[in-house]
């Protein structure tokens, strides 16, 4: 696989969520190579300033900082967008990474939502809105993260919030798809209403992160055996790659001058579960431009933001 080549970022400014481990914290310490200004905001403070040591023994001159962020909480969200604004910096890369996958039990945001639709989407919805402002200033480009269970993934709309049935899986697909929904209807706005941000959606394939345990293991006794399998699975060489691996795509499309808005881009591998960074065709499941205008009405409404029309 081909490593992707990413242009001399000197005097840019990125922000990425999920940043203190697995693919964010890769993609911050390549976007800090290339001389960026990375901030990371972070909700653990211990672990964003051990991802900082390491950033900076890896790229001892990197320029890099965190900011608190609760992905979780509205409040937490409107805070560090204030904070970001007062601090009057144009934002010109902005990653849309953290996540949280497959609780066994529903849990809910501080707001009431359910925990994986209310922080992967909703939570980055918000924030894209509160940040807008510093987007606008030099054209940023927006790169959200999605997955490929969004492929059979299907928005409930009847039960978005997954109250009546809770399924670890598909719940975790329907945030998955509302982020690739998102990511494709934020570029369709920006270029009628002339915002000037490019936006585009990348998922990193079947990539061994924390994100195995941490998730499956909250409203269990035992630990879930996913990180296991995937350890195992990894060591085989069977359908699951490294965290260098899986950034690739994210990283291309973030910066990469080839990469464009309204696109989606993921591995060339089988099944897309491993491979190097190519443009994908879009799923089926968001095809129908009516069903994305649908959830960002929706969604507006439960980040309690307002984007310009």
């Amino acid at each position: 696989m081909d490593a992707v080549k990413v242009p001399d970022l000197t005097g840019k400014v990125a922000v990425v969520t999920g940043g203190s481990d697995g693919l964010g914290l890769g993609l911050a310490m390549h976007l800090a190579r290339a001389g960026a200004e990375v901030v990371l905001p972070v909700r653990n403070p211990a672990k964003g300033a051990a991802a900082v040591q390491k950033i900076h023994e890896a790229v001892p001159e990197a320029a890099v900082s965190t900011r608190e962020l609760d992905l979780a909480s509205l409040e937490s969200i409107a805070a560090l967008a204030a904070t970001l604004r007062r601090e009057a910096r144009a934002i010109d890369i902005l990653i849309n990474n953290a996540g949280v996958m497959a609780p066994a039990t529903r849990q809910t945001t501080a707001d009431g939502l359910e925990l994986q639709f209310g922080t992967n989407h909703i939570g980055h919805m918000a924030l894209v809105a509160g940040l807008l402002p510093l987007l606008r200033l030099r054209g940023a480009r927006v790169t959200t993260m999605s997955s490929s269970a969004a492929r059979s993934a299907a928005i409930d709309w009847a039960d978005l919030q997954s109250e009546r049935k809770y399924s670890p899986v598909r719940s975790y697909g329907q945030s998955k798809l509302a982020n690739l929904l998102f990511g494709l209807e934020l570029d369709r706005r920006s270029t009628a209403g002339g915002w000037g941000v490019v936006s585009n959606v990348a998922h990193p394939g079947t990539t061994l992160t924390n994100l195995y345990a941490s998730g499956p293991n909250l409203g269990r006794t035992r630990p879930a055996p996913y990180e296991r399998i995937m350890k195992g699975l990894l060591r085989l060489g069977l359908f699951v790659q490294t965290v260098e691996a899986g950034l690739q795509p994210a990283l291309h499309a973030a910066t990469s001058p080839q990469a464009r808005g309204g696109r989606f881009y993921g591995p060339d591998g089988l099944g897309q579960f491993t491979g190097g960074p190519a443009e994908l065709s879009l799923y089926k499941s968001v095809q129908v431009e009516r069903d994305a205008a649908r959830l960002w009405t929706v969604s507006e409404q439960l980040a309690r933001v307002e984007f310009p029309t």
